[in-house]
């Protein structure tokens, strides 16, 4: 994939983020094309120094333009911002993952790889990491893996893995993956992804996440454009088979950097009660509930957001 047919594919959201490529080279998958918005500190008209650096990682099905009213803000205070596209989602390379074993390649090893790898070759200062959703497992994994590299991390709406097989019934297991299969190797996963892939689908998906009905046509267009990708239903359906890999629980205990979790009160998905065990670890400093917000709280109530993470 060229730099100039992905960069064709997608338009400037907000005037003050420029978007690039960066060649995130695999170990198991060669040179991949890694998609990536950015707003500099020294772009903008402020007299704040540099504070340091920020990253920012999507969730399933999402993309670096959810990121787009938290980076010139965060970058006005002093921090050099940038929002990745998870391998396999928005304008990131998506390789084909029935060339390989069920979720070899998007696995949390890899998209930890690639954050890893992101901070080491385009950013190359420690980082501080901003993640919602599945991106905070990407996140944590890499905070455990090269703390060196990771200041401090921010989990939103973490994603407590509720489908993973050790949260599942014994009863419910064989059930699962068998539904799972189904989808991943006939048509009928083909035939479900089509049916949520348009427009209003998606905003009712998007106004459930959000536990309101402030959607807009602006973020169901990013949400939806970067699905009709080529490559992109194969993705869906590799991860919602995912099962396995690290649970939160799994890598909070190895964390050694400081950690901040911030949950919407009203996410419907991944329920606050739930989140508030998470609370308690050595390297979580604070939990701080966001009332009114769903589960992409960073989109839905950015100001809030934006003032939690400062």
């Amino acid at each position: 994939t060229t730099t100039t047919n992905i960069l064709s594919k997608t338009k400037t959201i907000n005037n003050k983020i420029t978007q690039s490529i960066f060649n995130y080279n695999n170990n198991k998958l060669g040179k991949l094309a890694v998609r990536y918005t950015t707003v500099k500190h020294s772009f903008l008209p402020t007299l704040k120094a540099k504070k340091g650096n920020v990253l920012c990682i999507h969730g399933f099905g999402g993309n670096a333009d959810q990121w787009r009213k938290n980076l010139p803000v965060l970058s006005n205070e002093g921090y050099d911002t940038y929002a990745i596209d998870l391998l396999g989602y928005g304008y990131s390379d998506k390789p084909n993952p029935k060339q390989y074993e069920v979720n070899e390649i998007y696995n949390f090893e890899t998209w930890s790889d690639q954050s890893i790898s992101f901070i080491e070759n385009v950013i190359k200062e420690p980082t501080y990491v901003v993640c919602n959703s599945v991106g905070c497992i990407a996140g944590l994994l890499a905070a455990v893996q090269r703390p060196d590299l990771i200041k401090g991390l921010i989990l939103i709406d973490m994603s407590l893995r509720l489908l993973h097989v050790r949260n599942q019934n014994p009863i419910q297991r064989p059930f699962v993956s068998a539904f799972q299969t189904l989808l991943r190797e006939t048509n009928a996963g083909k035939y479900f992804f089509k049916q949520i892939a348009q427009p209003k689908a998606i905003k009712n998906i998007l106004n459930q996440a959000y536990a309101d009905n402030s959607v807009d046509d602006e973020i169901v267009d990013i949400i939806l454009k970067p699905g009709l990708e080529p490559g992109a239903v194969d993705v869906f359906l590799d991860f919602i088979s995912y099962s396995g890999g690290p649970l939160p629980e799994d890598l909070l205990p190895q964390v050694k950097i400081p950690v901040r979790i911030l949950w919407g009160e009203n996410d419907p998905w991944e329920p606050i009660k739930l989140g508030r065990k998470y609370e308690n670890y050595d390297c979580v400093d604070e939990f701080v509930p966001l009332p009114g917000g769903g589960h992409c709280p960073m989109d839905q109530i950015p100001d809030i957001v934006n003032y939690e993470i400062l």
